[in-house]
């Protein structure tokens, strides 16, 4: 039955007791969240991660992963960022992750502009947008929020995506957060400024699936270069770029890299291999005859998507004093 008020008083109450209903059950993140609350949010989260990869490039790429990962375990809640001896930081995914020391420092920072006001998992947000930014790339309003979590555990990272996923997997555990094969494709993107350990993909280079030879799929002119940098029985921690002469630069260059089959990854290769992950690289690249796509804005409209999974507000969660423990 539907009930029509000619009074605006009953519309406004009914209205009003929606967005309480709303608020409460922790549904959805919003622009200007701290507009009054702490309206200095952005500009210390900016400037903290602006010092710190100035001082070290390689923050950014630990940042905007960092975020990643959180966001596909359990939600975006900074659960990544909890110390303990089975959290979701001592996972073998995120062994290598860096930059929490970045995000301390907002957290210490905000603590005395406002404090117990914004949540670690809004910093992590905003930190993986101003990452972006810092590297050149455009920026995105990210809404805000979100609430943190109260469990971390190891074992919940068991299903994140993998270096090594072939391309049916990687579109199948994006679907199951929400996100759809271009939000892959666009999110894959953030390797424009990232690195790998050889360790990683170095048995694509010499053994692959026991052939006595490298993966196929590598550009012939491009693997002595991989081994190279990655010798058999090398170091298995030596760092190599993803993105072939751009690592600094927040560009598309990467989705070139992919059509000449120098995708260092085999997750990244793979969205070469595909047809339909293929055409959408071709469209990042705006190749005549497709529809084109920007990069940095699809980008960002992935990552607002990204940053809602899942997410704890309204009265879910907590706004924790230090980000790396539950209050």
């Amino acid at each position: 039955m539907v009930v029509l008020f000619n009074n605006k008083k009953p519309i406004l109450c009914l209205l009003l007791l929606a967005t309480l209903i709303t608020l409460s059950l922790g549904q959805g993140t919003r622009l200007g969240f701290y507009r009054t609350s702490c309206p200095r949010v952005e500009s210390i989260v900016q400037n903290a991660v602006n010092s710190a990869v100035r001082a070290n490039p390689t923050i950014a790429p630990g940042l905007l992963r960092m975020f990643f990962h959180d966001c596909f375990v359990n939600g975006c809640d900074a659960s990544i960022l909890i110390d303990g001896a089975s959290s979701e930081k001592t996972a073998r995914p995120n062994s290598l992750l860096r930059g929490f020391e970045v995000i301390d420092a907002a957290k210490r920072q905000l603590e005395i502009a406002c404090p117990r006001v914004v949540s670690c998992a809004d910093i992590l947000a905003l930190a993986a947008r101003d990452s972006v930014v810092q590297t050149g790339g455009t920026g995105w309003s990210v809404p805000l929020g979100r609430r943190d979590g109260l469990v971390s555990r190891a074992a919940d990272t068991a299903n994140l995506p993998a270096f090594n996923d072939p391309i049916n997997v990687q579109i199948r555990k994006f679907t199951d957060k929400g996100l759809n094969t271009q939000d892959l494709v666009a999110l894959s993107g953030a390797h424009t400024i990232g690195t790998a350990a050889c360790a990683l993909f170095s048995y694509r280079l010499y053994n692959y699936n026991n052939t006595n030879g490298p993966d196929p799929t590598i550009d012939a002119s491009f693997l002595p270069t991989l081994r190279n940098l990655c010798p058999n029985g090398g170091d298995g921690t030596t760092r190599v770029t993803l993105d072939t002469g751009s690592v600094r630069n927040f560009d598309n260059s990467y989705y070139s890299n992919l059509r000449n089959r120098r995708g260092v990854l085999e997750s990244d290769a793979a969205l070469w291999n595909n047809p339909a992950t293929q055409t959408l690289v071709n469209r990042f690249l705006g190749l005549r005859g497709l529809l084109g796509l920007r990069f940095n804005i699809e980008f960002g409209r992935s990552m607002v998507k990204m940053g809602n999974i899942e997410v704890k507000t309204g009265t879910q969660g907590e706004i924790r004093r230090v980000c790396t423990a539950t209050n």
